[in-house]
C-alpha cells in the first residue's frame, strides 16, 4: 500500500499515511488532531549504478532477401 507524506499547517510536523491510492487526496488529521494538513509532493530517489552493455553487432552480409543473393 503506497505512502504519502503531509504536513499540519498548525504545529508543522510531518506525517506519513498509507492508503490505496483511490483514497490518496483525502484529508488526513495530523497525529496531533489538527486538521489543516496538506498532502506532500513525494520525490522518488534513485540510486546505484547501470551497466548497459551495448549489443552484440549484426553480421554484415548473408542470410534473407535483405541481405543476400536470393532477389536476384
Amino acid at each position: 500500500m503506497p505512502r504519502y507524506d503531509y504536513r499540519c499547517r498548525a504545529c508543522g510536523s510531518t506525517f506519513e499515511v498509507s492508503r490505496p491510492m483511490i483514497n490518496a487526496s483525502d484529508p488526513a488529521p495530523c497525529p496531533d488532531g489538527h486538521d489543516d494538513t496538506v498532502k506532500l509532493l513525494s520525490t522518488i530517489a534513485v540510486t546505484g549504478t547501470s551497466r548497459a552493455t551495448a549489443p552484440p553487432p549484426k553480421p554484415a552480409g548473408g542470410g534473407g532477401c535483405c541481405g543476400g543473393g536470393c532477389c536476384s
